[in-house]
């Protein structure tokens, strides 16, 4: 991988876990928090989306919107279940849970339902993921944080799912149906907030109150979110997808560590060590 490519990896590794840790600071934000940022996003990208296809003179079509509708949907199912992770469990463990659980099911998928025999570096791979998840999930000393524990790993693991689904059909979008990503990065977000208007404009005080005590972190995830995501689109134009997916990991480390130093959550030389292993596997799940 050249300098550039591994730059703008890493880039979007730091920027994917800043803005979690930003999600992960309002608690109690819920569908009105998701909301805010999903239409910071749409905003933000709408018009950088309307000059790059003034640019290439593309023509829009309907196929472009059903696309953007359908991970519109899942999106939104995403965004909803990491906030309510968020909101009773830690950083250090929704989070890895969330990006680990990805890969793991996509080789499990190609097990089951398309007859695929992975080799032994998937094999391998599929094993780290488990042994992460384990490390990640073993009860600390004391009784009074294991509710909160299998909360945050249920709904990690839920995260993973939707994390999954999405990707499946944001990679179907892009490549089969050949919409532009950035027109479909635009539209998705834009389609988002539309969705989940009714939720949070149901109590406007309320919205208006988050605003205001949490206008930063709405921000950081609006904004932060988008860009950690063209830079990886921009990476994978410049070094293969084996070497930018497991590098772009990286943010599951970066996400333990700020746990620890930000929010100083409890036992995080496990939690990290569990981090690092779900990493590796994933490295090899990309590998094989």
């Amino acid at each position: 991988m050249n300098v550039l490519a591994l730059g703008l990896v890493l880039g979007a590794a730091a920027l994917h876990a800043g803005w979690n840790l930003a999600a992960k600071r309002v608690p109690d934000g819920g569908a009105r928090f998701v909301y805010l940022y999903y239409t910071v996003s749409a905003v933000a990208c709408l018009p950088v989306a309307l000059v790059a296809l003034l640019l290439d003179q593309q023509r829009p079509a309907w196929g472009w919107l059903l696309a953007a509708a359908g991970t519109a949907v899942l999106h939104v199912g995403y965004g909803l279940v990491l906030q309510r992770g968020y909101a009773v469990g830690d950083l250090s463990v929704v989070y890895p849970l969330a990006r680990g659980t990805g890969p793991l099911l996509a080789v499990l998928a190609a097990v089951l339902l398309l007859g695929e025999r992975p080799g032994w570096t998937g094999l391998t791979g599929a094993l780290l993921v488990v042994a992460g998840v384990l490390v990640i999930g073993w009860p600390g000393h004391g009784t009074g944080d294991r509710p909160a524990l299998r909360a945050g790993i249920g709904y990690g693991v839920l995260t993973g799912v939707m994390i999954a689904a999405y990707t499946l059909w944001d990679a179907h979008s892009v490549t089969g149906l050949a919409v532009p990503p950035l027109a479909y990065l635009a539209a998705g977000s834009a389609l988002q907030s539309l969705l989940l208007a009714p939720l949070a404009l149901r109590d406007r005080p309320a919205l208006d109150r988050l605003w205001r005590a949490h206008r930063r972190e709405v921000l950081l995830v609006g904004l932060l979110s988008p860009l950690a995501y063209l830079l990886v689109l921009f990476a994978l134009r410049l070094a293969p997808v084996s070497l930018v997916a497991p590098a772009r990991e990286l943010s599951i480390v970066l996400g333990g560590l700020a746990a620890w130093l930000v929010l100083g959550e409890a036992e995080p030389v496990r939690r990290l060590a569990g981090s690092a292993v779900v990493l590796a596997g994933i490295a090899a799940l990309t590998l094989a």
